[in-house]
């Protein structure tokens, strides 16, 4: 009952509801362009995969923007939201519709093809990042939590709605370009419903309240307030710890995610209902999925009994165990129990990750530390795949890399605590804030209802 009535509490907040519903239908978009091209590019039956081919093609749709992104983070904090909201989508549904005309005319090839993809990509992290800097304006501080929580597991709906989607049509067509394409067009028209849901907020409604001031010269400007913003963040201890925290676990996921996927195409066989190719792929979306969920569920309700700090250590602890436990085999069996709590290990650490940021950066420099932490997320999964390029072997198997993964989240884990701990004692102040914030959480977000 008590977490019934936070929840209620929470929905009927003005705006969540629909900033809510402006994220999940374009998560569900993204569920069906992402499988569009995962399955023209690197599931496609003409087409091998080796792992420099994998590792080039997450650096061609993430590196550019991992090089700009930071750029588009004084902009959110001058342009109005609402429109970054609407207009990202529409571009995007312009963007997408040529990827599916170029899919069904010349195929997942050429320059043009993957440019027109990048550009896709590129402003999906934009529109991400303004939705998370939005999101402090239609939610209490004290109930932020609760809110990324009931955030993760709606996007996570969305995301999986479109993916299974996307998996239907292929099913149903002839599983190459000609599906891959008309999924392509579907999330076309995904992506225009959320733009037009995006339009019915006020335009100041999700800020930034600051009067805007000229837009920035395209580089000086931008970096003295880029530069700005990091020394903004580089006094918040908090703060800066849990980027770079999130940072060395989102390289270890993405080397991980990678040779996953390696695996899956090159290294495992279909064996009675564990897949191999896209479907075992899927499984494996649907795993993680699973640990998403089960991550949203008890993260309120654990961070109000310890700190997000110490949340975040046993997340990344854990990590180091199940790589090690479920790894070695290089079983589809217990690559999916892994799967299950890896994705628990990433989205719990971001519920708490985005709840530090969202609590500790000021709204006129949110969006640029917003679209930092989105550009660190792209940036340090380019690394993972030039790592991959180097070191996975095409099966995606690999015991030292495997292990160096392990050896990363255990130091991660210790580097994040001793940190950590070093700020709470040089600020006992900011200890204090924190039992304050708990307990201030402890009424709020029952979201278990066990008390």
């Amino acid at each position: 009952m008590a977490a019934d009535r936070e929840l209620r509490t929470l929905w009927r907040t003005p705006g969540f509801a629909r900033l809510l519903w402006v994220r999940v239908v374009s998560l569900t978009a993204d569920g069906l362009f992402q499988t569009s091209l995962a399955s023209a590019v690197f599931f496609n039956p003409e087409r091998a995969t080796t792992a420099a081919q994998a590792a080039a093609g997450f650096t061609v749709l993430l590196l550019p923007y991992s090089l700009v992104g930071p750029f588009a983070g004084p902009l959110l904090d001058r342009w109005r939201r609402t429109r970054v909201l609407a207009i990202c989508n529409l571009v995007r549904a312009a963007l997408v519709l040529a990827v599916a005309v170029l899919l069904l005319v010349t195929g997942p090839s050429g320059p043009a093809f993957f440019l027109t993809a990048l550009a896709a990509v590129s402003a999906g992290r934009l529109h991400s990042a303004a939705a998370s800097a939005a999101l402090p304006h239609v939610v209490a501080v004290d109930r932020l939590v609760l809110a990324n929580s009931v955030w993760t597991v709606s996007g996570l709906a969305g995301g999986t709605a479109g993916t299974v989607l996307g998996l239907a049509v292929r099913h149903i067509g002839d599983a190459g370009n000609g599906a891959a394409g008309l999924s392509a067009l579907i999330a076309t028209v995904v992506y225009v419903a959320s733009s037009s849901l995006a339009l019915t907020f006020a335009l100041d409604q999700l800020g930034p309240r600051r009067a805007a001031g000229p837009a920035p010269r395209i580089l000086v400007d931008t970096v003295h307030q880029l530069v700005d913003g990091a020394h903004y963040v580089a006094r918040r201890r908090p703060a800066m710890a849990a980027l770079v925290a999130v940072g060395a676990h989102r390289f270890l996921y993405g080397l991980s995610t990678i040779a996953t996927l390696l695996l899956y195409r090159n290294y495992f066989t279909d064996a009675g209902f564990l897949r191999a190719g896209l479907a075992g792929a899927a499984q494996v979306v649907a795993a993680a999925a699973l640990g998403t969920l089960l991550a949203a569920i008890v993260t309120p309700a654990i961070t109000r009994r310890w700190s997000s700090r110490s949340w975040i250590v046993v997340l990344f602890a854990l990590a180091a165990v199940v790589q090690v436990a479920l790894g070695l085999p290089y079983r589809m069996a217990p690559l999916l129990v892994a799967a299950v709590l890896l994705g628990a290990v990433a989205q719990g650490s971001r519920i708490c990750v985005e709840s530090i940021l969202q609590a500790h950066i000021a709204d006129h420099v949110r969006g640029r530390v917003f679209s930092f932490y989105d550009a660190l997320f792209n940036a340090t999964f380019v690394a993972a795949a030039a790592a991959a390029a180097l070191t996975l072997p095409d099966s995606g198997k690999s015991y030292p890399v495997l292990a160096f993964i392990a050896a990363g989240y255990a130091l991660t884990a210790a580097g994040y605590a001793l940190a950590s701990r070093r700020q709470t004692e040089s600020h006992p102040s900011a200890l204090s804030r924190e039992s304050a914030r708990t307990e201030s959480s402890r009424r709020l977000t029952r979201f278990l209802g066990d008390e």
